[in-house]
């Protein structure tokens, strides 16, 4: 279990957010050393005593009301006000997901990186997959969580987040099930505030994606947050994920349609249009980084997982047209 040993700065806070973690959880917890006194775990409505174990541990709970949909955002966003309230002299935030663990060293390398740097917003790093090779899909999520360092365009779930700019964007959008932080760090560089990855180990994950039907699930919400975020700032300058939702309208949903309905109405030449899809599969093994036999395995699966993005871009407009709220899509 990676603790932190080192003393942590005085100007940090943490907010832990979980439900149903089990074991993950307190192995998080357990990876805050002597912040835990500075965190705050909230909690959307866990049932295997995730707040008993919170409390013994030393960290502020606080527990999201049912009566309105449980979001990552939203969760985040009332960490964030109760550990002010808590620890008003806090000037960055540390926020983990409840299925991580922070690697010790990474806080005072990231608080350190702000010094003299008066307009970035936020600072990640490498959020590595604890097993990444219990499976094909934990795998694709380590090489997602491996993007370029240096200055970038957004962060994931895990990130030191200056707190004067988390206040003056009003903090994550709660409305959004997935996506909430490519949205915010949209938001932050519109008026001038910067992201950036370091290079240096950040947090330890466990995706715990261990057959198809969980990724599938997955795809589908990452194809929902594409739509939604998108569609929110279609006017902006900084225009994001609309070639996402463009991919996933063309692989999931244009393509399989012109080729079947062309074929059957048309001309049978039009089912040709299907051997895209293995030539798509030959294109994408040929540039992953991962030279071993896996390649063939997660190029194919990203060629599958359009058709699942495509449903979530269906699911995401089907709820606009009928005036439905937006549920959470959970993969665990």
């Amino acid at each position: 279990m990676e603790t932190l040993t080192q003393p942590s700065p005085h100007d940090v806070g943490v907010v832990l957010i979980g439900r149903n973690e089990g074991q993950r959880l307190i192995d998080c917890m357990a990876s805050l050393g002597d912040l835990a006194v500075r965190s705050v775990y909230v909690d959307s409505g866990s049932t295997d005593g995730s707040i008993e174990a919170a409390r013994s541990m030393g960290l502020t709970v606080v527990e999201l009301a049912p009566d309105v949909p449980f979001t990552a955002a939203r969760a985040r966003n009332e960490g964030f006000a109760a550990l002010l309230r808590i620890a008003s002299d806090v000037e960055f935030v540390q926020f983990v997901d409840g299925d991580c663990r922070i690697v010790d060293g990474w806080i005072r390398k990231a608080r350190d990186f702000f010094r003299d740097k008066q307009r970035v917003a936020i600072v990640c790093g490498r959020r590595r997959e604890i097993f990444p090779d219990v499976s094909i899909y934990n795998r694709i999520c380590d090489d997602e969580w491996n993007t370029p360092v240096g200055e970038t365009e957004a962060c994931g779930g895990d990130c030191l987040i200056r707190v004067k700019a988390f206040r003056e964007v009003n903090g994550y959008s709660a409305d959004l099930i997935a996506g909430e932080e490519p949205e915010m760090c949209l938001r932050m560089r519109e008026i001038g505030w910067t992201i950036w990855r370091i290079d240096a180990d950040m947090t330890l994950h466990d995706a715990n994606i261990k057959n198809f039907s969980q990724w599938w699930r997955r795809s589908v919400r990452a194809g929902h947050a594409y739509a939604q975020v998108a569609a929110r700032h279609r006017t902006s300058d900084k225009r994001i994920w609309v070639r996402n939702v463009r991919r996933s309208l063309f692989w999931g949903g244009v393509l399989p349609a012109a080729s079947l309905i062309g074929g059957a109405v048309v001309h049978p030449a039009f089912l040709a249009l299907l051997a895209l899809y293995p030539l798509q599969v030959l294109r994408l093994a040929g540039k992953t980084a991962s030279k071993d036999q896996n390649r063939w395995a997660e190029a194919a699966l990203s060629v599958v997982g359009k058709f699942a993005e495509m449903r979530g871009v269906a699911t995401y407009y089907s709820n606009v047209l009928t005036s439905r709220r937006h549920r959470l899509i959970e993969y665990k």
